[in-house]
Order: structure tokens, then C-alpha cells, then sequence
């Protein structure tokens, strides 16, 4: 199944979406077997869509593909352990959405793969990670690099308002580990990989993310992104395309 959020009569509302036409859905987006399909609302890319999520948190995970690790920095490690940071929930964009840019001379798409958890997890262990799973969405890890040198910490460099695009959809029935994972710069493919390339699967990710931090129903973790990332400019449209999820696509321009 796959699940979307949009607003209709100024009011947030739950979708579900088939062969590309979004359909009211009555129910609770954390038990989609008891989601009633309605009436046909119009094309995804005609809907005024939301996140289609609204976390309490985002977990985003660094330096997770082992190409992405030295590409712009050839003497860095492959990490033992995953490498962790978060984005401010004021940073979330909808599919559809402007990304703004700040001043800088290098700001760069980075296309992830993301895990929306289904029920609280707290120290899950990771043969029942995928218990806690309600679904998987696509990811815009934007990132201002000059702040991330400076700053050495990466908070500012990841929390600008519309930093972290999300959606269209969450695809409930989807196996993470080898899904096609891609990013286009107004057409031009800009990264081409493979969730199997992650240094650190999903299902370890959730586990090992639940061991530190308790991840409540709705709350989002960013897996990484793969080699490839590069800057954006205004007037941009960017897309993060994922097998069996769909395409996340925003525009940019400079932020006033």
C-alpha cells in the first residue's frame, strides 16, 4: 500500500494512492490493514500534497555508503559504527516543495532512502526490527557545506527551513535492501546506487538507533546517501527517485 497526506478544504487529510490517482482514506495511518479506501481525489502530481508523515523526530545517519565515505574527502574513514545527527521537524518540505536557499557557495542534494517507524521501539533487538516498520519513504538530505566545515557539528548545516524534503508516498509492503536509489539534477542523473551498498542496513539501523533513543510512531530515520551528491542552484528542480516508493521532486531558489 502505499499512503499519502494532502490538504483538501484547507484541512489535512489521508490518502491512499493507486496507479498514480490519490483516494480519500478514512482510518489511522498506523494500521494501514484497517485504512478504508474512498472517493478518488486526482493524480498524485495534482494533489496539494503534505509530508507524508509529520515525525516527532527525524534520525539521519551519516557517511552509511562506503563510495559516498571518501568522495569529497579521500583521507576520511569508513565509519565502525553509524554516525548519527538529527534535523529539526521545521526543516521538513512536501513533494511539490521549494527548497530555499541560503547564501553559500556550496549547497547539495543528497538522496536517501527513509524508514517511517510504525509503533514504539525502545532497545529492539534486530532479528524484530521490521516489526516497528510501518513504511519507507524517499529523502532530500539537504546540505549547506559550508556551515558542516566550519561548524564541525552538522545541525546547522542540515536544519535550514525546507532542508529535508520528504515523501510522496509511504510504501508500506517494501523489502529495504536492494532497492534502486537515484537522484536527477534538472534531468541529468547525479546518483545511481543500490540500498544494498549501505555500510548499514535498515534493519540494523532501526535496532541500533532504538538502543539509544526511545523512536516513537511516525518518527523518521534518514539511512544515508550514496556517491554522487552535488550542489543545487536556484531555479533547480531536483528528484530523488526510489524503486517501488516513486519520485520526490522540489524546485530551489534563493532564499530572500
Amino acid at each position: 500500500m502505499k499512503i499519502a497526506r494532502f490538504v483538501e478544504g484547507g484541512q489535512p487529510r489521508l490518502g491512499i494512492v493507486e496507479d498514480g490517482v490519490v483516494y480519500r482514506a478514512e482510518g489511522d495511518l498506523f494500521d494501514p490493514g484497517a485504512l478504508r479506501r474512498g472517493d478518488a481525489v486526482g493524480p498524485l502530481d495534482e494533489v496539494e500534497l503534505l509530508t507524508p508523515v509529520q515525525p516527532g523526530k527525524i534520525v539521519a545517519v551519516g557517511l552509511n555508503y562506503a563510495l559516498h565515505v571518501t568522495e569529497n574527502d579521500p583521507t576520511r574513514q569508513v565509519p565502525d559504527e553509524p554516525v548519527l545527527f538529527m534535523k529539526p521537524t521545521s526543516a521538513l518540505l512536501p513533494h511539490g516543495g521549494v527548497i530555499l536557499l541560503p547564501p553559500g557557495n556550496r549547497i547539495d542534494h543528497e538522496a536517501e532512502l527513509c524508514i517511517v517507524i510504525g509503533r514504539r521501539a525502545s532497545r529492539v533487538p534486530e532479528a524484530q526490527a521490521l516489526d516497528y516498520v510501518l513504511g519507507y519513504t524517499c529523502g532530500n538530505d539537504v546540505s549547506h557545506r559550508d556551515y558542516q566545515r566550519k561548524d564541525g557539528q552538522w545541525v546547522r548545516a542540515k536544519g535550514f527551513d525546507t532542508f529535508c524534503p520528504l515523501g510522496p508516498v509511504i510504501a508500506t509492503d517494501l523489502d529495504p535492501n536492494d532497492l534502486a536509489i537515484q537522484s536527477r539534477l534538472n534531468g541529468e542523473v547525479r546518483q545511481n546506487s543500490r540500498t544494498s551498498n549501505m555500510i548499514f542496513s535498515p534493519v540494523f539501523l532501526v535496532s541500533f538507533i532504538s538502543n539509544v533513543m526511545t523512536l516513537e510512531p511516525g518518527d523518521v530515520i534518514m539511512t544515508g546517501t550514496p556517491e554522487g551528491v552535488g550542489p543545487m542552484q536556484p531555479g533547480d528542480t531536483i528528484e530523488v527517485e526510489i524503486e517501488g516508493i516513486g519520485t520526490l521532486r522540489n524546485t530551489t531558489r534563493a532564499r530572500d
